[in-house]
């Protein structure tokens, strides 16, 4: 069973969610948070797999238990659901470790299907998400020119063969697609992304992806 925390400050919203996900035979909503400091709590004494956040609640917001959660909890995977799509919440979610991004009108289909996605090591961004994703890649050019030298800088460190995978994976890939794209087995892919997210320092694959984007890798 996938053990999932929600945290959201209101309550039908909090009770939505559970029936959603419950509606699942594999997945079981294992506490519910008020706030991002009963959150990252919580999160440690039921020892979820996946926790939900909204970005807006009070005591500390989602994105702060985003970043505390990495600290005090590494393991579990974080979803960010939320009303609002602003491009800079996705990124610096993203950026700060989160396993991926979906609106709160998202249908459920698509929230069981990211806190699978979510559970099993892979990244999930809505269509909205993927969208303001694209949009902040695409603007601020000298940012851009400043984060793209970064991310060259990072991934010298890497053989040709783990720059190809980086790539893959900035193109969003999961392990069976890469290694059939580069004629590995789905193991050794397993253990050349770890490998990756060692060297880049990266906590997920959604890190590493938006730093192959950064690089310029596989365009």
């Amino acid at each position: 069973m996938i053990r999932v925390l929600v945290a959201d400050d209101e309550p039908l919203i909090r009770a939505g969610i559970r029936m959603i996900l419950t509606s699942a035979d594999d997945i079981d909503v294992v506490a519910e948070a008020t706030d991002g400091r009963e959150a990252v709590e919580l999160a440690r004494r039921h020892r979820v797999d996946v926790a939900l956040l909204d970005i807006q609640m009070p005591v500390m917001d989602g994105l702060a238990a985003l970043a505390e959660l990495g600290r005090v909890v590494p393991d579990v995977r974080v979803l960010i659901l939320t009303t609002f799509g602003e491009r800079e919440n996705v990124l610096r979610a993203l950026r700060e470790g989160g396993a991926g991004f979906l609106l709160k009108d998202s249908a459920p289909g698509e929230l069981i299907g990211a806190v699978r996605a979510a559970a099993a090591g892979n990244a999930y961004l809505s269509p909205a998400a993927t969208r303001h994703v694209a949009d902040s890649l695409a603007a601020a050019p000298a940012e851009a020119e400043a984060r793209g030298r970064a991310a060259r800088e990072r991934v010298a460190s890497l053989s040709e063969r783990e720059r190809e995978v980086l790539a893959l994976l900035g193109e969003g890939l999961s392990n069976a697609d890469t290694g059939r794209r580069l004629h590995m087995s789905e193991a050794t892919v397993k253990t050349y992304v770890s490998r990756i997210l060692a060297k880049l320092d990266c906590d997920n694959r959604v890190q590493a992806a938006l730093l192959a984007r950064d690089a310029g890798l596989g365009e």
